[in-house]
C-alpha cells in the first residue's frame, strides 16, 4: 500500500494541517458555529476562521518540514494532542498557561482519576493509528536547494492566503477575536504550544530569581500578653467547593446538615476566589498580591502568609491530604497524610479527609506555642467524586462512578458531588467538637475556605480551570466558614455578633492575607486593614495598627 504512496513534504505540511484542523478541533468548530449567526453570513465567516487557521498550520508545519525532523514533529503533535482533544471534549476546558501549571503540578492520584478507557481510544485511533500511518508513509525529499524553494512556494502561499482571508473578512474577523478571546485556547495544537511557552517562560524566570522576604518586621500586638492560653488558629482550606451548593449557605439540599447544627459557625455567601484552579488559588490567597496584580513568577520567588506568622513567632504547620501547597509551605513544618496506611481511612493509594484530624489531639495536648495549622483537603476534587468520601456518606443517588463524566447523566454527577459536601460537612463539624472540647486550656478558631469552585455540567463545562474571565460563577463562587471558641473571641476581641451582620458582604481571597493576619494581631507594614474582614468586627473597636 505504502509502497504506491508518497508524498512531497509540502504535500504532507498541508494535509497534516488540514488533519489537525478536522480531527482534533471539533470543541473548537462546535463552539465556534455556535456563536457565529445561523445564516449566509455566519457561514462565511466560520469559513473564513477555518481557512485563517489552516494557513497559519501550513505556514508552521512548512516551517519544519525537513528530513529526520518533520515526521517526529508530528507524531508528537498527533499524540499529545489527541489527549488534549479528549479532555477538551470530556469535559470543556480550554488550555492556557494556568491549566498547564494545573496539569504539571496534579500528583499520581489526580491523574489515575482521569484516566478512562474512552481515554485510552482516544489515545489509539487519533493518536497511535495516524502516527504508525505517517511512520510508514514515504516523503519523497529532494535536493536541499530545491526543497527550499518548494518549502519557501508554500510558505508564501500560506501567507497570502492568510492576507486575502484577513483583507476579505476583516470586520467580521475582528470582531469575531475581540468578542471572543477563548477561540485561541480551543485551536488545537496551538493552545497548548503556547500555554506551553508561556509556563516555561515563567519557570525559568523564577529560577533566575532569589527568594524575596516579606513580613521581615512582623510581631505579635501587644494584646497578646494579655492572653491567658496558648491558641490554636485552625485554616481549612477545600477543594473545588463551590458556594452553590452548601446547604448552609441556601442550597435546596441539606448537604451540611451538621455544621448547621453547630453554636458559632459563620457562613459567608459571597466570595470569590482568586483562580479557578488550585495551581493559582492557593498562592494566590496566601500572598499579598490579590488577584488584580497577582503574578505567578513572582509568588513563587517571594515569601508569604505563613511565613510572616513565623516571623511573628508563631509555630505553623501545613497538612496535606492532596497534591501539595504550591510553594506557600516551603519555609515552615509539613505532614503529607495523602500516602498514609490507614486501613481505615486509606486505600486505593489516598485518603480520606478524615485523615487530617488524626492525632489532632495529640497534637493540642503537646502544643508549647501558640500555632497556625493549615489543613488541605482532598475535599470535592473531581472528576471521580464517588471516591472522595465512605460509602456510608452516599446520601444522594444514584452517583456517576466514573471518571468519563460524559458517560453519565448531569443529576448523578450532581449526586455524587453534593456527596462529597456531606462528608466535608461531618470533618469540619468533627473539627469544630474536637476545637470545642479543647477550649477551656487552648483558644481555638477555625476558618475554612475552598480554593475555588466546580462546574458541574453547566454550559456544558466540567470540573474547574476555565480562563477566570470566561470561567462561569460555579467556579469562583466559593464556600467559607468561620468558628471561634468564647476564649478566643474574648482574647482576640471578635464580636461574632458583628460577623453575622457582614456575611453578606462582598469578598474574595484578597481578604484572606490581611483577614488572617488581622484576626491573629500580628503587626506588619504588610498588613492592609481595609481588606481585614474582622476589622469592622474588633469587640474592643481597635484595628491591628501598622508599625
Amino acid at each position: 500500500m505504502f509502497k504506491r504512496i508518497s508524498l512531497r513534504p509540502e504535500s504532507l505540511a498541508f494535509l497534516s494541517g488540514l488533519l489537525l484542523l478536522s480531527l482534533y478541533n471539533l470543541p473548537l468548530w462546535q463552539h465556534l458555529f455556535s456563536i457565529v449567526p445561523a445564516d449566509a453570513g455566519g457561514l462565511g465567516m466560520g469559513m473564513a476562521f477555518v481557512a485563517l487557521v489552516l494557513a497559519v498550520f501550513t505556514f508552521v508545519l512548512a516551517l519544519v518540514s525537513f528530513r529526520w525532523v518533520f515526521k517526529p514533529v508530528l507524531i508528537l503533535l498527533f499524540l499529545i494532542s489527541s489527549g488534549v482533544t479528549y479532555f477538551m471534549s470530556q469535559y470543556g476546558v480550554m488550555i492556557d498557561a494556568n491549566m498547564l501549571r494545573n496539569v504539571a503540578e496534579t500528583d499520581v492520584n489526580e491523574v489515575r482519576d482521569l484516566l478512562s478507557f474512552k481515554l485510552l481510544l482516544f489515545i489509539l485511533i487519533l493518536g497511535v493509528l495516524p502516527s504508525w500511518l505517517l511512520w510508514k508513509l514515504p516523503v519523497r525529499h529532494q535536493p536541499l536547494r530545491r526543497e527550499l524553494l518548494g518549502k519557501l512556494a508554500l510558505a508564501a502561499g500560506s501567507v497570502a492566503l492568510l492576507g486575502v482571508v484577513a483583507l476579505t473578512n476583516y470586520q467580521g474577523l475582528a470582531s469575531l477575536f475581540r468578542n471572543h478571546h477563548e477561540l485561541r485556547l480551543l485551536v488545537v495544537p496551538s493552545n497548548y504550544l503556547n500555554a506551553s511557552y508561556g509556563y516555561l517562560r515563567e519557570q525559568l524566570a523564577v529560577a533566575k530569581e532569589p527568594l524575596h522576604q516579606i513580613g521581615t518586621d512582623a510581631r505579635k500586638a501587644a494584646a497578646w500578653k494579655d492572653h491567658q492560653r496558648k491558641s490554636l488558629t485552625v485554616l481549612v482550606i477545600g477543594e473545588s467547593a463551590r458556594a452553590e451548593n452548601f446547604g448552609i449557605l441556601g442550597y435546596g439540599r441539606d448537604t451540611t446538615p451538621l455544621l448547621k447544627g453547630q453554636q458559632g459557625v459563620t457562613a459567608f455567601r459571597n466570595v470569590r476566589s482568586c483562580g479557578t484552579e488550585t495551581a493559582v488559588s492557593v498562592p494566590c490567597m496566601f500572598s499579598n498580591m490579590g488577584r488584580g496584580t497577582y503574578d505567578a513568577a513572582q509568588a513563587r520567588s517571594q515569601e508569604g502568609l505563613l511565613d510572616v506568622l513565623k516571623h511573628a513567632g508563631l509555630a505553623v504547620t501545613w497538612r496535606d491530604n492532596q497534591s501539595g501547597c504550591k510553594g506557600t509551605c516551603d519555609r515552615v513544618g509539613q505532614e503529607n497524610l495523602s500516602h498514609q496506611k490507614d486501613p481505615v481511612l486509606c486505600s486505593g493509594g489516598e485518603c480520606h479527609d478524615e485523615i487530617l484530624l488524626k492525632d489532632l489531639q495529640a497534637y493540642i495536648d503537646n502544643l508549647k506555642d501558640d500555632a497556625v495549622l493549615v489543613l488541605h483537603q482532598m475535599g470535592s476534587h473531581g472528576p471521580d467524586y464517588a471516591k472522595r468520601y465512605p460509602k456510608r456518606f452516599e446520601k444522594f443517588t444514584p452517583v456517576c462512578d466514573s471518571a468519563a463524566l460524559n458517560d453519565c447523566s448531569q443529576q448523578s454527577i450532581i449526586n455524587a458531588y453534593d456527596n462529597t459536601l456531606v462528608y466535608t460537612d461531618y470533618v469540619l463539624s468533627n473539627l469544630v467538637d474536637l476545637l470545642r472540647k479543647n477550649q477551656d486550656k487552648v483558644d481555638t478558631a477555625m476558618l475554612y475556605i475552598a480554593d475555588h469552585g466546580e462546574s458541574l455540567g453547566e454550559y456544558n463545562l466540567f470540573l474547574h480551570g476555565t480562563p477566570y474571565m470566561l470561567a462561569p460563577d460555579q467556579q469562583k463562587h466559593v464556600a467559607m466558614l468561620t468558628w471561634f471558641s468564647d476564649s478566643y473571641r474574648k482574647d482576640f476581641a471578635l464580636d461574632t455578633g458583628c460577623l453575622g451582620k457582614e456575611r453578606d458582604k462582598p469578598l474574595s481571597q484578597d481578604n484572606f492575607f490581611h483577614s488572617v493576619l488581622g484576626l491573629l494581631q500580628v503587626q506588619t507594614d504588610e498588613y492592609k486593614e481595609g481588606l481585614d474582614l474582622f476589622a469592622p468586627c474588633r469587640a474592643d473597636g481597635t484595628a491591628v495598627a501598622r508599625i
